[in-house]
């Protein structure tokens, strides 16, 4: 049975040129050739960092020109097509005068001449216009507003965002030359690791993986009460971990998913939210994590198996969130079994065993301690190999090719996206920004960390009307992670005075600052008194003291904590209106309201929002793997509990008492610092309601059972 919907979805991807088929062929062989051009750049080449992401942006600003039309209307037209072949000449041209000017800039000292403004302006213009293409206006603006700041109107700017300013020399040498610039770490990220795995998961997808995907998600959960549902959240979260996009996410398994959940019995609109939460969640599933793991080791130099090592339960626990609906709904409408899989589990993931062997060979490089970019690069190789064992997905010379080209088109915007980026990262470093913007969230959070989240989540939201998520975490965790990372630290350090366990090393920071009170450091303390202690401590020695009291290790895990809380909090944006692609994708495909689907989708992914809160208050993000799986055990019942206070049903309905129950249940399973036992009760609580509601319901069928039978006869 094809359970395929056939729809346009032109709506959610930026119209290409599809008339010219000479050009269709000469982008797949231009993109081909630069995916192998990327992986030389990272096993083997020497060049210069500056060189490298200018060959990057220059080579995907070519294929966004040749593909991306100015405007819609214009995708057929043949003028608008030679003015992007300039375009993309001169992508070209700029790339090749960095090399040839470099050494004669700083011969001059750092000055300008007539083609240094030339190349300099004519980059920064491409990348800006081809962003508006591909991403709408909402950038380019932005990123305009930030050059202008830095050049003209800071000056005019009072208060803590005064700045006064810089040359256009200066400004334009940072933004082209610099380390720091369009070619600096953000595009350093993108040529690097983000392209790597890029070009992994176009391999994957070529070679089959994503039918086979679906297909085990089928055999696993196609027997059970909500079936089609959990197809969804497995397959969705499967397919997630590969490709790392949410909206391809949302299409590629949506058009099964859907249909099967609404032929199951699910409301159409739930079978789209439910479709579009588990899409998301694929930006938190390791290994990939879309660009978001990578640029997070960049951030906070934790090294990248770490991250998705530390990644694994809270993404588990979001992707169990939305189980928890499907099981509820299915439960609440009676939804009936659908065929869903005509092999078992065991003859389906032998028929395909050879799909896995490239992400062994991935995780094992990765354990072994090779680098991300090498290890990528070996998967895709292996990728191949295991292809050969598949009856009718081998790879030879043709299926190669095309993967490599689809890997450089799904790569185009997006390292389009991350060159753009890095001049608004820039302007943030340049004038010192972020760290205002760090000490505005303090001044207004007073000192409270659930009120600094909140900040963030809301900053995020607004970001994600306009940024995509990758952009919108960068520009928020430059931004507001300093401040975040700290109160998470300043945090530690009361809990340490107030246990009386501050190590010997960081008493001496007190005793400069209140040498009265150093022997009361030695003894367990009210929270009052540790956080008047803490207040004294300067600025300029808060640093050395979390580096002390906490010691380097955990000084690391604070701030990548930090960082994850802040790259949940940026996926609201998919599936919170009124800007919600991924729920806007999956409405199209279930044919509901874009804005009702995207609410109903907004109440599903609550896990964006209680698993940064667990992050920040418990110790869900650790290296200690007891305490982590501890807390994450306890966290999957709350949420449950959570989520059945908040429908009023669990396997039947619940009155005002018991979801008031549900809710006290859910919060004394995640609470931070709860004791065990209050934490076991809880536990037995919910197992009793939860038979309870099971009881309650079969007694009340059996009744109405019983009542249609006598009146039968």
């Amino acid at each position: 049975m094809n359970d395929k919907t056939e729809l346009d979805f032109e709506k959610f991807e930026v119209p290409t040129r599809s008339d010219f088929p000479w050009l269709k062929k000469l982008v797949s062989i231009f993109g081909a050739s630069l995916a192998l051009l990327h992986i030389w750049f990272n096993t083997l080449s020497t060049l210069p960092e500056l060189w490298v992401s200018a060959t990057h942006f220059s080579g995907f600003a070519i294929i966004c020109a040749l593909l991306y039309p100015p405007h819609k209307s214009l995708k057929k037209s043949k003028v608008a097509l030679v003015f992007d072949i300039f375009i993309a000449i001169a992508a070209f041209s700029c790339m090749l005068y960095i090399p040839f000017a470099e050494d004669a800039l700083y011969e001059r000292g750092v000055r300008f001449v007539a083609t240094d403004w030339f190349f300099s302006i004519l980059a920064i213009t491409i990348v800006l216009e081809l962003v508006r293409r591909t991403m709408g206006w909402f950038i380019p603006v932005l990123i305009i507003l930030a050059l202008s700041y830095v050049v003209l109107w800071g000056q005019w700017v009072s208060g803590m965002f005064h700045f006064p300013g810089l040359s256009y020399e200066t400004l334009l040498y940072r933004s082209f030359y610099s380390s720091g610039g369009m070619f600096g770490a953000i595009a350093r990220i993108s040529w690097s690791f983000v392209v790597m795995f890029i070009l992994f998961g176009a391999f994957l997808v070529r070679s089959g993986v994503g039918d086979y995907i679906i297909d085990v998600s089928r055999a696993v959960a196609g027997k059970i009460i909500g079936g089609p549902g959990f197809i969804a959240v497995l397959s969705s979260g499967l397919m997630g971990s590969v490709s790392g996009s949410s909206v391809a996410n949302t299409v590629s398994t949506g058009v099964i998913t859907i249909p099967l959940m609404r032929r199951a019995g699910f409301p159409a609109r739930f079978a789209a939210g439910v479709e579009a939460a588990a899409s998301t969640g694929g930006q938190l599933m390791p290994p990939v994590m879309g660009a978001g793991a990578f640029i997070i080791a960049s951030y906070t130099q934790v090294p990248y198996l770490d991250i998705i090592a530390v990644s694994v339960v809270p993404a588990l626990i979001y992707f169990l969130s939305v189980a928890f609906f499907v099981r509820i709904e299915a439960k609440r409408s009676g939804v009936h079994q659908v065929s869903t899989s005509d092999k078992s589990l065991f003859k389906v993931f032998i028929s395909g065993w050879h799909n896995l062997i490239p992400l062994v060979v991935l995780v094992s490089l990765l354990v072994s301690g090779f680098t991300p970019t090498y290890a990528a690069g070996l998967s895709i190789i292996s990728v191949v190999v295991s292809s050969w064992f598949s009856p009718n997905n081998k790879m030879g010379p043709k299926a190669i090719f095309e993967a490599l080209a689809q890997g450089s088109r799904n790569m185009a915007t997006t390292a389009i996206l991350l060159v753009a980026i890095g001049l608004l990262i820039n302007v943030i470093s340049t004038t010192g920004v972020g760290n205002t913007f760090s000490l505005m969230i303090n001044e207004w959070a007073d000192g409270s960390l659930i009120i600094t989240i909140l900040l963030i989540a809301l900053a995020s939201l607004i970001l994600g009307m306009g940024l995509p998520v990758t952009a919108a975490y960068i520009v928020l965790g430059t931004l507001s992670a300093p401040a975040l990372y700290t109160l998470i630290a300043e945090s530690q350090i009361i809990q340490l005075l107030v246990d009386g366990q501050l190590p010997e090393e960081a008493r001496t920071i007190f005793s400069l600052v209140a040498p009265d009170q150093l022997s009361a450091l030695s003894a367990p303390m009210l929270p009052e008194q540790a956080h008047s202690l803490l207040a004294l401590v300067p600025a300029d020695f808060m640093g050395t003291l979390l580096e002390q009291g906490l010691g380097a290790q955990q000084v690391a895990l604070v701030l990548l904590t930090a960082h994850l809380i802040i790259f949940w909090l940026s996926q609201d944006s998919n599936v919170t209106p009124p800007v919600c692609l991924t729920a806007f994708a999956a409405a199209t495909i279930a044919q509901t309201p874009p804005m009702r689907t995207g609410l109903t989708a907004w109440k599903i992914a609550k896990g964006l929002y209680l698993v940064p809160l667990l992050m920040a208050y418990t110790s869900l993000v650790s290296w200690d793997w007891v305490e982590v799986l501890t807390v994450g055990g306890f966290a999957i019942i709350g949420t449950y509990a959570f989520i059945g206070a908040m429908e009023g049903y669990l396997e039947g309905p619940l009155n005002l008492f018991i979801r008031l129950v549900l809710l006290i249940t859910g919060l004394a399973l995640t609470w931070p610092d709860m004791p065990i036992y209050v934490r076991l009760i809880s536990i037995v609580v919910f197992v009793f309601l939860f038979m309870f509601s099971r009881k309650n319901t079969e007694d009340v069928t059996n009744s109405h059972q019983e009542t249609v039978a006598s009146t039968a006869c």
